[in-house]
Order: structure tokens, then C-alpha cells, then sequence
């Protein structure tokens, strides 16, 4: 089940809320977990089982790393049980297929048989999942956070159905004192409310929006420099829209339920350093990254090479992380390579001036990455950035133009638009009047009903609308 669709909109949302408002708040985890898991199972219920199994182990494993004691030898041989079980759970369902597709290829070159394996299906938001009960672990080992009491409320953080399927990557610890006590409010409800509007819109009515402007380009067999160039303008545009919009909404659904869930992006698009990109992309992936990779690896404690190691194994590791495939190993090799660089340069992560020299050849550089992380393959992938640079034709291709239309191109100018405007926000030193942010605010949620209806509309016309992240 996703957010975007009817079947969510208007029959799970609603019965939900209603229960759960209607249940006292000792048994309201038990309402979350119950509403997560048929959440969940709407997809397959078979992998619902896998998914329990989860739960059950790292719980187990917290339990027994408690009792060892914080920092103990035995501690440290439960936790790395704990995470071994949880790493070959996603290697068996997201690397097998890579893994033996890429020995087979080896093989056959070398004119031996390939190795046999059934087709192996991805649970879907294992990586997301696996990754808090990861954290979970460790932050027990590390004495960051004490062990669950009541199984219900882990269980019911595991599945928490908001970000259950494409993030952000939350923290036990972050949540912890939640389940324990949150607030219920009207004003709360309201807020949230608006945030899932917000995000609801965002994704279907600009992402989805923009997204035949990147699929057609994508596709072209031999695409002109223009088609190439609009095509990565639309695709960088969609996958902010998208995954942003998603988490607006899951940021929403949690503030009806009365949790405040970290923000997971901050304006990613006016970054002057592929370092600030990382402060403001995927926050909740790029901190999780930093915290249980970066740093274990040894950080900038290893001195300037290790330093520079550290950070290409933990971007490549992170691009592994995206997706089996050789093209989410280059993203990453790519991030992270640029990312050594600057550290080498000394390049200001948090620059307080905005230089437009900066921010252009930053936009460019993601932008670039963005080709490899879409591509279906390394070669599609060099193909393309060959149609970006060949610079043989700056009218788009007839076949091209076909499938475009001039909503989609007028939906792409207002989603820059909307960069620009929130982005300079930020950056420039004037203000507006406290009386009229407050104006706004009160306005918004009156000015965002309409457009949020039109987008259900929009939504039914087309009756599925799965986000981007969902494969990873």
C-alpha cells in the first residue's frame, strides 16, 4: 500500500485514525503495530513473516546485550551477532541476484557454466528496516539508549507504517521517550494534516508530473544533447519532489499520530559543496552513515589517507546501499571521490555567503551523479553522458517531443521555481515581516485544500502512483 492512492486515502487512513483515537494510550503501540503490520501485508503477506522475524531477533539480541553489560566482551559478541544476522538477511534478499548475475558473467566469459539460483524476490523497505534494527543494536551495545521494556512498543517502532517503507531512517533512541509519553493535540493534528498535504502535492503534482520528461529521455536510444540535458533537468527535479514529498508525508502521519520525526531534507538544491549536499540530502540515510560507518571505520582518525579511504568506502557502501547494481556503486564511488576531494581542498561545508560560481558546479556535479543512479546500466549511463557532451543538436528529437506536453515543461519551470524561491530564502539576508509569515501560515492550510483536491483527482485519473524510493 502507498500513500498516494485511494485505498490509503480514504479506507486505511481514516478506519486507523478512528481506532486509534479510540483506544486508550497504554494500547496505542498495539494499534500502530497491528494497523503497520496490515499495512505492510497489503503488499505480501508471506514477507510479513520475515519481517516478524526481525523484529523478534534484534529484540532478543538487545535483550542479551543488556545483560552481558554495556561494553563487556560478551556485549560486544552479541552485538556483532546481531548485526551479522541482520546483514546476511539483506545481502541473501538484495545482493544474491547481483552477486550471482556477476559471477555468472565471469564464468561464461571464461566459458565455464553459470551457477543456478531461483529468482530472488526484495522485500519491500528491508533496507529501511534493517538499518534501524542495526542502530537499535548498537546503540544498546553503546550504552546510547537502554533496552526496549515492552516488546509491543519496539515492534511498533520497527513497523511504524509512516516511514516504514522508504524512511526517514529513524532512531530508537529518538523515539523512545515518544512511546512513552507524546502529546495529542488538535493543533498537532492540524500541522500534521498540512505537512502530508504538502507532501501529498508535491509528489503527485509535480513529480509525477515531470516524470514522463525523464522516462522519455531515458529511453531514447539516441538522444540529442537536448533531450539528454532536459531529461537529467526533469529527472534531478522528480527525485526531489518524490522522495521529499514522501517524507512530508510520513513527517505528517507521524504528527497525527502525536510523533515529531526528524526532518530528512533541508533545501538540497542550493548547496555550494557536494559535503553540504550531504547535510541536506537524505539527512536521516547520510547521518545513520556517518554514525555507524564513517565513524567506526575509524572517521578522520586514521590520518589523511584513512580519512579519504573512510570516506569512498562509506559513499560506495552507501551507493550499494541504494540498490544491486554496478550503477549505484559508481554514484557512490562518484560522492564519495568528490567528497575526498574537497575534504582535501578544504572546501567550506557551511559557507554563510552565497557564490553562484559554487552553487552551479555543485548542482552540475549531482546532477551528473543523478545519470548513473537512473541508468539502467553503466553503459546506458556512459551513452547518455556522451548525448549530454556530444553537443551534436540543441533541438529536441521528434520522437522525444511526442510524448511531451507543454503541462509537463510548465510543471517543470514551478518546480525550479519552488527551489529557487524556498532555497534563496535561506540564503539571502533579507527578511520578511513576522505579521505576514504569520499571515501565510494561517493561510496555507486554506490555499492548500484546493490544490491538495485537485491532486486526488489527479491521482484517481491515473489510479497508481508508486514513489521512487519504494525500490531501494
Amino acid at each position: 500500500m502507498v500513500f498516494s492512492s485511494n485505498i490509503f486515502l480514504f479506507l486505511f487512513l481514516p478506519a486507523f485514525l478512528g481506532l486509534y483515537y479510540l483506544t486508550p494510550f497504554r494500547h496505542r503501540s498495539l494499534v500502530i503495530l497491528l494497523g503497520s503490520y496490515a499495512f505492510y501485508a497489503w503488499w505480501r503477506v508471506d514477507f510479513l513473516l520475515l519481517f516478524v522475524a526481525i523484529t523478534f531477533w534484534n529484540y532478543l539480541i538487545g535483550l542479551g546485550i543488556h545483560r552481558a553489560g554495556i561494553g563487556t566482551a560478551r556485549a560486544r559478541k552479541w552485538v556483532g551477532v546481531g548485526v551479522a544476522g541482520d546483514l546476511a538477511t539483506l545481502g541473501y534478499f538484495k545482493y544474491a541476484n547481483f552477486g550471482v548475475g556477476s559471477l555468472n558473467e565471469i564464468f561464461l566469459s571464461l566459458g565455464y557454466q553459470p551457477l543456478e539460483l531461483a529468482h530472488i524476490i526484495l522485500p519491500i523497505g528491508i533496507s529501511f528496516y534493517i538499518f534501524q534494527a542495526i542502530s537499535y543494536v548498537v546503540d544498546v551495545y553503546r550504552g546510547d539508549t537502554e533496552p526496549t521494556r515492552r516488546f509491543v512498543d519496539f515492534a511498533a517502532f520497527i513497523a511504524l507504517f509512516p516511514q516504514l517503507i522508504a524512511g526517514p531512517v529513524l532512531r530508537y533512541k529518538d523515539l523512545a521517550d515518544q512511546f512513552t509519553y507524546r502529546t495529542h493535540t488538535l493543533e498537532k493534528f492540524g500541522e500534521g494534516a498540512t505537512r502530508f498535504m504538502q507532501g501529498f502535492v508535491k509528489k503527485v503534482f509535480i513529480a509525477d508530473s515531470i516524470a514522463p520528461l525523464a522516462d522519455g529521455a531515458f529511453a531514447l536510444s539516441d538522444p540529442s544533447t537536448a533531450d539528454a540535458w532536459l531529461g537529467i533537468l526533469a529527472y534531478t527535479a522528480q527525485l526531489y519532489f518524490d522522495f521529499s514529498g514522501y517524507s512530508d508525508m510520513a513527517i505528517g502521519l507521524g504528527l497525527m499520530m502525536g510523533f515529531r520525526f526528524p526532518e530528512n531534507f533541508n533545501q538540497p538544491y542550493i548547496s555550494q559543496s557536494i559535503t553540504e549536499f550531504w547535510r541536506r540530502w537524505h539527512i536521516s540515510l547520510s547521518s545513520w552513515l556517518r554514525d555507524y560507518l564513517y565513524i567506526p571505520l575509524g572517521g578522520n582518525r586514521k590520518g589523511v589517507f584513512g580519512t579519504y579511504r573512510n570516506l569512498v568506502l562509506t559513499m560506495l557502501l552507501g551507493g550499494l546501499w541504494h540498490g544491486a547494481n554496478w550503477t549505484f556503486l559508481l554514484w557512490g564511488a562518484w560522492h564519495g571521490g568528490v567528497l575526498a576531494i574537497e575534504r582535501a581542498l578544504g572546501v567550506d561545508a557551511s559557507p554563510r555567503t552565497f557564490r553562484v560560481s559554487r552553487w552551479a558546479m555543485t548542482f552540475l556535479f549531482v546532477m551528473l551523479g543523478w545519470v548513473t543512479f537512473r541508468a539502467a546500466s553503466i553503459g546506458d549511463a556512459f551513452s547518455f553522458y556522451g548525448a549530454m557532451f556530444s553537443f551534436d543538436g540543441f533541438s529536441l528529437s521528434a520522437v522525444y517531443l511526442q510524448d511531451i506536453r507543454g503541462l509537463n515543461l510548465a510543471i517543470l519551470a514551478l518546480a525550479y521555481l519552488v527551489v529557487l524561491v524556498m532555497g534563496l530564502r535561506e540564503r539571502l539576508p533579507w527578511t520578511l515581516a513576522p505579521a505576514f509569515v504569520g499571515r501565510m501560515r494561517a493561510a496555507l492550510p486554506t490555499l492548500l485544500v484546493p490544490v491538495f483536491l485537485l491532486a486526488v483527482l489527479k491521482l484517481s485519473a491515473e489510479s497508481f502512483s508508486p514513489f521512487l524510493y519504494f525500490q531501494f
